[in-house]
């Protein structure tokens, strides 16, 4: 079956694409899909091999760096108690630090060990920086670091905090952030303006555990959406007001977020399921399952008709329109960090810091692996020709 009813959205995509140029503005990137399809970044490096630079990093953190220009932005947690929130900016030539600012959390900042309060990865519209953080801190910044707005919305949600930490991490549309909060105790997801921190609409969330992101989609006439993943249910919710759009019920993955790849929406649930969505759809309905291409906590990639997962330490490649297996692979080692497609490679960074480098025209082929002697737990960036990836201790620039 044909998918061409987004072609129009599509047209628009791609305009938007070349107006972002080669930035890299929230988890996965700027289209949460973790694909830089033309980047030429290197397959081999290591501490004195195609490093550009390496730029200290202070406390803790899970959470990925985001790219807006010639400035990459991380955010960290430190103190005792993880109380301390930072967000600081390099710059993506040089790996100077352009400026630092601190915050401290307002809400709960237990996490477990192997995580941090700075789990979720910021996000940005281009020209303003959101940062969120585990304890429900929400803090809004410019380019430059000048604080704009702040939001402590535990004060708004109280008992909102599971134990081992929350990593869901926020998204930008029509000059909304969405924010999705899902635990044990006062779950939620809210829509707050970018321009001043106002509440727009809030709407209450299964009380269960959950780490995955949303991810926006297009809705009804073309206007943007937000996926909302649970458990056991699948929502989609008009970003201005909130408004529930269409629900499908499921058992959905905790961890792993979805990807959009033209009226296809690719989720964890069964193994992988493809979703069929659309403008004119109100009621999703399953293009195809597959139990095969089951991911337990990397996100999928898609790309050029190949949908590509991590199941535990297995790399797999199936076939986005009958989802039937095609090749997979053995890695070593375990993994916090989703893959990377970047000029015909995988790239896999695990939890010790292996990077190892797949060939998608070898059907998987494992070509590098490259020890970098640091933990990285957070999913690399890239801009240009360049990987940028964050490990316990450093910010790495990998490029020819």
């Amino acid at each position: 079956m044909p998918l061409t009813r987004l072609y129009p959205l599509t047209l628009l995509c791609i305009s938007v694409i070349l107006c972002m140029g080669a930035d890299w503005r929230q988890f996965r990137g700027t289209h949460s899909n973790s694909v830089a399809a033309d980047a030429n970044l290197p397959v081999n490096w290591s501490a004195d091999e195609n490093v550009a630079w390496k730029s200290p990093l202070p406390g803790r953190a899970a959470s990925s760096p985001i790219i807006v220009g010639k400035q990459v932005y991380v955010t960290r947690s430190g103190g005792v108690k993880q109380d301390r929130l930072y967000v600081l900016s390099f710059d993506t030539e040089t790996g100077k630090q352009m400026w630092r600012r601190e915050f401290w959390a307002t809400g709960r900042t237990y996490t477990h060990p192997t995580s941090s309060v700075a789990a979720p990865t910021p996000a940005s519209d281009g020209k303003r920086i959101v940062a969120f953080y585990s304890s429900n801190d929400l803090a809004c910044l410019d380019l430059d670091g000048n604080l704009l707005w702040y939001r402590g919305l535990g004060l708004d949600f109280d008992k909102a905090g599971n134990d081992v930490g929350m990593s869901s991490s926020p998204v930008i549309a029509d000059g909304v952030v969405i924010v999705q909060a899902e635990n044990q105790g006062n779950s939620f997801a809210t829509g707050i303006s970018l321009e001043d921190g106002r509440p727009l609409w809030k709407t209450p969330r299964p009380a269960m555990a959950n780490w995955a992101s949303p991810i926006i989609v297009p809705g009804p006439s073309g206007k943007p959406a937000v996926i909302l993943q649970s458990p056991g249910d699948l929502k989609a919710h008009d970003v201005q007001t909130g408004k529930e759009l269409w629900n499908f019920t499921g058992g959905f993955g905790t961890i792993t977020s979805a990807t959009l790849s033209g009226e296809l929406l690719l989720l964890n649930s069964g193994g992988m399921t493809a979703l069929r969505i659309g403008l004119d759809i109100t009621t999703p309905d399953v293009y195809w399952s597959q139990n095969r291409l089951s991911s337990n906590g990397a996100s999928p990639v898609v790309h050029d008709g190949k949908v590509y997962v991590l199941s535990g330490s297995i790399a797999k490649c199936g076939d986005l329109q009958t989802g039937e297996l095609l090749w997979q692979s053995r890695l070593e080692g375990r993994f916090w960090a989703s893959p990377i497609l970047a000029g015909g490679h995988l790239y896999y960074v695990n939890q010790e810091g292996l990077g190892q480098v797949l060939s998608i025209a070898e059907e998987g082929k494992i070509v590098a692996k490259n020890e970098m002697g640091e933990v990285v737990l957070g999913t690399p960036a890239v801009s240009g020709d360049a990987l940028f990836i964050p490990t316990d201790k450093n910010l790495w620039r990998v490029s020819k």
